[in-house]
């Protein structure tokens, strides 16, 4: 038996966690396969069908194979005869495979960064390491009654949140509630003493905006995946919720610090420590197993490295001051603008393209300027190319990824330097 973590951390063992795992990486890889497509509404019943149901084929069903084995770190197949579970669509037969696999090794998880820049990157943790962060988010949200889920749980931060602290806190299967489905109004009727909501910031903003108020007392909120804007965490705050905290961290490093009030800095949690290039943190790492294949390390140190530019005010306390890298968040996702607008060049009536995030004042989604490689840029015309280069880049793009406004001009807009700037989008066709 591998020894690298307590029992209490044996997630699968839970049936109904190791659904939500199983059919959000599923549903997840289905979307990159098939960008554009209906996802089926989760959570997936009893009796879930891949193909009736998610709409697999024979390629599709080796692709979501792959993933499961890939994601899990199965030591072995996901079955003893790799072609019964390809010739098998049934969601039940799929989990208890994943369980099979998980009972024979199960000692790390592979979690994919949620960004696009042609191929997600795949960061591997222990399940010791994990299972370390969530005894520092224990503490966190001592005595919280029900755990809800807001977020995929097969990301890091929904895995964190809705497998393993529920197992810390010593909750019931029951006690993880699945409410992705709701509207902010009916979210807020839903919810009852004790709650943690485990959301990100698209989801509180929607929460503040709808003006609903909770009709309980002590709700609890954690954020994380991108900042939470302090005018959101405040009318949130504002709206009834007892607490807000927010967590950050990425797919690289898992969680780092965490704050309870907008205005604060955030906390480092007691793992990790600030090294001297401040492009790097190290985390003390848990007596058994640091990570998959080296040897134990017996609480030694290891370097991770940063996607964001910190600025300290102390040893343990800090903000995050913009990323190092060119991503940008969109619904909790980390999406690249750049990458985005090379896709765009494919289209053929494309002859140039810049895209970027939105500001404050115009939304929360990415926003595109075309250069066409028709000389008639008539308002028609315009239109006509609008609704193309949307159909078109859904088939080929995540719904975050893809712009939800076009304009349309003669010129990528520069400025006087002749580097690429922004642009009013009323401004342009």
């Amino acid at each position: 038996m591998n020894l690298a973590y307590p029992d209490g951390a044996r997630w699968w063992l839970d049936g109904a966690a190791l659904r939500r795992v199983v059919g959000d990486l599923l549903a997840g890889e289905m979307a990159q396969m098939r960008p554009g497509a209906r996802p089926a509404p989760m959570p997936w019943p009893d009796g879930f069908d891949l193909s009736a149901d998610l709409g697999a084929d024979s390629l599709d069903l080796m692709g979501l194979a792959a993933a499961m084995e890939s994601v899990l770190r199965l030591r072995r197949p996901v079955d003893a005869d790799a072609g019964a579970l390809l010739a098998t669509t049934g969601f039940d037969a799929w989990t208890a495979a994943a369980r099979a696999g998980l009972a024979a090794g199960g000692d790390a998880l592979t979690f994919r960064t949620s960004g696009s820049s042609g191929a997600p990157k795949s960061c591997t943790h222990s399940l010791a390491s994990l299972w370390q962060e969530t005894g520092a988010l224990a503490a966190l949200f001592a005595g919280r009654r029900r755990i809800v889920q807001l977020v995929p749980s097969h990301h890091i931060y929904g895995f964190l949140f809705t497998v393993l602290l529920p197992r810390r806190l010593g909750l019931a299967a029951c006690e993880v509630v699945d409410l992705r489905g709701l509207t902010p109004g009916a979210l807020a009727g839903q919810l009852q003493p004790g709650d943690l909501v485990v959301g990100f910031p698209d989801v509180w903003r929607g929460f503040a905006g709808c003006g609903a108020a909770l009709a309980a007392d002590d709700v609890i909120g954690v954020s994380s995946t991108a900042p939470c804007p302090d005018e959101v965490a405040r009318a949130v705050l504002g709206a009834g919720l007892a607490r807000l905290v927010q967590v950050y961290g990425s797919s690289e490093t898992a969680g780092v610090g965490w704050r309870a009030r907008p205005e604060a800095d955030y906390t480092l949690f007691p793992y990790w420590s600030r090294g001297a290039d401040d492009g790097v943190l190290h985390r003390t790492v848990p007596g058994e197993n640091a990570q998959p294949g080296l040897a134990p390390l017996d609480g030694q140190t290891q370097p991770y490295a940063l996607q964001d530019r910190l600025a300290w005010s102390d040893a343990t306390h800090f903000r995050p001051a913009g990323r190092i890298d060119a991503a940008v968040q969109v619904g909790g996702v980390n999406v690249f603008p750049a990458y985005v607008a090379d896709v765009l060049k494919l289209h053929p009536q494309v002859a140039d393209a810049s895209v970027r995030l939105m500001r404050p004042d115009e939304g929360q989604r990415l926003k595109a300027f075309v250069v066409a490689r028709a000389d008639d840029n008539t308002q028609a015309n315009a239109d006509t190319l609008r609704a193309d280069l949307q159909a078109w880049l859904a088939e080929r793009l995540s719904a975050p990824e893809c712009p939800a406004v076009f304009s349309i001009g003669p010129a990528l807009p520069r400025g006087a330097s002749g580097k690429l700037t922004d642009w009013i989008i009323d401004a342009w066709l």
